[in-house]
């Protein structure tokens, strides 16, 4: 207690020297305030110095307001702005010490991970910690470890990597991040390109990206996304997929997890700061944070497989793996985080079959948190639009675990929902009415208006699949069930939700197909492929057309089934959808029934339109695809 009381009095004594010192116009800058305030606060014992620093404060702010005398009122006003600069500057004290802990922490942290260093330097640079490591602390961690690599009792270069690589890795990630940081959006302007895997030419940024770099494995990499080649052909032997010898080390590693790191989060500040059209932004960061976590997971993929040197190898993939879940767990932390709708429209069915158990690895070794629980509903949905019908249930149900125990109302509303649509295509139509009509009640307790609109097509879409179920001939049944759907879609309409009016229009639309209400049914599906396309889900824009091909069919507008048909079928197949089945069945059906022909003659007269959306190449692959697997109920 009385060394307490000492430090105490010591406090006080330097506030109040500081004080006189201004007053007596010998403090020439904050800089010196910073100065005394460093030599003279011990480290550890912060919170002490702040209590005597807010009594100050307060005493004189009494004074200020009580003071009469005008000359000790003037003084007293003097004496409160002297202590308003030292507290300015010893909130910067504060926050350079703290900077200070972070950094000894980070760098205790390597050393003693003696079995696996890459890991724990990539731990260290994680985002997502409550202080993350700046820039500058990390060239000062690179210079830290370069001098810890002096001593042979704590430098071991066999634990993944030894330090002076780590060190390196560090350098070489800053360098390549600057030399690409004056082209970061230059493409955009220039070239108009989208962000994304979309397939063979020189699409996006990721060219323009590797004439910038001069290290060879940065440069590689960005060559293969600009081709639409593998990203985990390229790791699993990145000499052979490139033709140039390649041998990645721990400090290539490290380059590469920086460098994308800082690619990732400046794209999404600039794609953040689009308030001229904020919806775009959310669109273009949605898509950012996607696409550099499929790196990682495709990275994985290829080292996982990998027989050289396997021990690495597998070192290198739990690292890539690590980065992927940073990626994740701080687009989880976002407002615009997509809990509803399709959010991989950058990537082809090829990348999103392959990689969601990749995605799925390291989040089976995180802790149960709310940031989790989001992303095991991303990875539900996407499940579900491959038609991995038990393996997105299983996700949902652990999402909704962890959402109810974490607190996050509005996550678990959006699992509710998503469950209700699964329990639809699994035709279990009692429980998905029952689990909308849940997430409708705790919606609107909460107050969460996309919830509702979701909740309240759901539950119209369920009880109209319940109603055929039971060979419902009542319409008023019907009328009832697509009213709450209409009910939904203005919801969302007030909101401005265009996933919610997707789907809620869809819903609508494969309701009326349902029902045999055609014509009705086409003007509903139209207006969901127009949202769809807006928020770039394709799974449901796919969905929208199959459904669009058997209205028209309905109608007997075969032609017009046949191009909505075709594309719808070529979409949904290019996400590795199994609903790709159902309109390539509808096609097969029409051309028994015309003959082949003349289903060729309408892909003709339709080819410019189709070639606008799918390709050449798309276009060519349409008959192959007609004729592929006999469609299934």
């Amino acid at each position: 207690m009385s060394d307490a009381s000492s430090l105490r009095d010591r406090y006080c004594e330097l506030i109040d020297h500081i004080t006189n010192l201004t007053l007596k116009g010998k403090i020439r800058s904050k800089e010196q305030v910073y100065q005394l305030l460093n030599d003279g606060v011990e480290g550890g014992t912060g919170e002490l110095f702040d209590r005597c620093l807010g009594d100050r404060l307060a005493g004189m702010q009494r004074q200020t307001e009580t003071q009469t005398d005008e000359l000790q009122h003037a003084k007293a006003l003097r004496s409160l702005r002297a202590l308003k600069t030292i507290q300015g500057e010893w909130d910067r004290w504060q926050q350079d010490h703290q900077a200070d802990r972070t950094l000894e922490a980070a760098l205790q942290s390597i050393l003693q991970a003696e079995g696996d260093r890459l890991l724990a330097l990539l731990m260290a640079l994680d985002p997502n910690q409550p202080q993350p490591l700046r820039m500058g602390q990390w060239q000062e961690l690179a210079q830290r470890l370069t001098e810890q690599a002096e001593n042979p009792e704590v430098e071991n270069p066999h634990a993944g990597g030894g330090l002076t690589a780590l060190a390196q890795g560090i350098r070489q990630g800053i360098e390549s991040w600057q030399r690409i940081e004056p082209h970061l959006v230059s493409w955009i302007y220039d070239q108009g390109r989208s962000l994304g895997f979309e397939g063979a030419g020189q699409r996006g940024p990721w060219m323009l990206w590797s004439q910038q770099v001069k290290r060879p494995i940065p440069q590689a990499l960005f060559e293969t996304l600009s081709l639409g080649r593998s990203l985990s052909e390229w790791a699993e032997h990145p000499t052979q997929t490139t033709g140039q010898h390649l041998e990645i080390q721990a400090a290539d590693w490290i380059e590469l997890a920086i460098l994308l790191r800082c690619l990732q989060q400046g794209l999404v500040t600039w794609f953040d700061k689009l308030v001229y059209d904020s919806k775009v932004g959310a669109k273009l960061s949605r898509s950012t944070y996607l696409v550099f976590a499929l790196i990682w997971a495709q990275l994985a993929m290829g080292l996982q497989r990998q027989t050289i040197h396997p021990n690495i190898s597998q070192m290198f993939a739990k690292t890539c793996l690590q980065a992927g879940l940073q990626i994740l767990r701080a687009f989880a932390q976002r407002d615009y985080f997509p809990l509803y709708g399709g959010i991989f429209v950058s990537f082809s069915g090829q990348y999103l079959a392959d990689t969601l158990s990749y995605l799925d690895l390291p989040l089976q070794q995180a802790d149960g948190t709310q940031e989790k629980a989001r992303i095991l509903t991303l990875l539900g949905y996407s499940s579900l639009v491959l038609g991995q019908r038990d393996r997105a249930l299983g996700f949902y149900n652990q999402a909704l675990d962890i959402a109810q125990a974490a607190g996050d109302r509005p996550c678990q509303i959006a699992v509710l929902n998503h469950l209700s649509r699964l329990d639809v295509g699994n035709q279990q139509y009692s429980q998905a009415i029952g689990r909308a009509q849940r997430a409708l009640i705790l919606s609107r307790e909460a107050g969460d208006r996309p919830g509702e609109a979701n909740a309240l097509a759901n539950l119209g879409f369920s009880e109209v699949f319940e109603a055929q179920q039971r060979e419902e001939a009542d319409p008023d049944y019907y009328e009832s069930a697509i009213d709450r759907l209409q009910q939904g879609l203005q919801l969302a309409e007030r909101l401005g939700d265009r996933q919610s009016q997707a789907l809620c229009l869809s819903s609508l639309g494969i309701a009326h197909v349902v029902i045999e209400a055609p014509q009705q049914a086409i003007a509903f599906l139209e207006g969901g492929i127009h949202a769809s396309q807006f928020t770039g889900d394709l799974f449901l824009q796919g969905t929208n057309l199959a459904y669009l091909a058997e209205a028209h069919y309905q109608l007997h507008h075969l032609e017009s089934a046949v191009y909505a048909g075709a594309l719808g079928m070529y979409l949904l197949h290019q996400m590795a959808s199994s609903s790709w089945r159902q309109p390539a069945g509808l096609l097969q059906i029409i051309q028994g029934k015309l003959g082949e022909g003349p289903v060729k003659a309408v892909l003709e007269q339709q080819r410019s339109k189709l070639i606008a959306i799918i390709g050449v190449d798309g276009y060519d692959y349409l008959p192959t695809l007609m004729s592929q697997n006999p469609p299934q109920a």
